[in-house]
């Protein structure tokens, strides 16, 4: 289990697969603000109120020049169903052996009901044009998640 990567950091480089079938590198977004969202599984309430927070709020987060990504260790396939059952605006990306959750301290030991298991702590990521970490929502309460990154995205100028 790895620590956050905390604001002033250089954020961790990737390459991962996205629900369209293309390949998307953190190296060639560098230049834009982005928004990394760390979700546990399509198609659960919680998951599925933030992602369609995030494509409601797209139009204003595209005018402030920042592109969107959610992240889970769910397949393409799965995505894909997710992305078009909630008409998604915005690449979902499979990080199937959880190792770019674990390289930014998404992949915690969560309890539930006394039971202790090893999964994705919902939390987000704005990584600024120069591609150091911005700021950092650990735990994310889905509700206003959304305006809170507008905000934030907003401050960076």
């Amino acid at each position: 289990m790895s620590d956050w990567i905390e604001p002033g950091k250089k954020a961790p480089a990737f390459t991962l697969a996205a629900d369209d079938g293309s390949k998307v590198r953190l190296l060639e977004l560098k230049g834009s603000p982005v928004v990394l969202y760390f979700y546990p599984r399509d198609n659960t309430p919680g998951c599925t109120r933030e992602a369609c927070a995030f494509r409601d709020r797209q139009a204003e987060i595209k005018k402030l020049g920042a592109k969107v990504f959610g992240i889970s260790p769910d397949s393409v396939e799965s995505h894909v169903k997710f992305r078009d059952k909630y008409k998604l605006n915005f690449p979902l990306l499979v990080d199937a052996d959880h190792k770019m959750a674990e390289k930014y301290g998404a992949w915690r030991e969560k309890n539930m009901y006394g039971k202790k298991s090893m999964g994705i702590q919902r939390s987000t990521y704005l990584i600024g044009a120069d591609g150091k970490v911005a700021k950092l929502w650990k735990r994310v309460k889905v509700d206003g998640h959304d305006q809170q990154v507008i905000d934030a995205i907003a401050e960076l100028g």
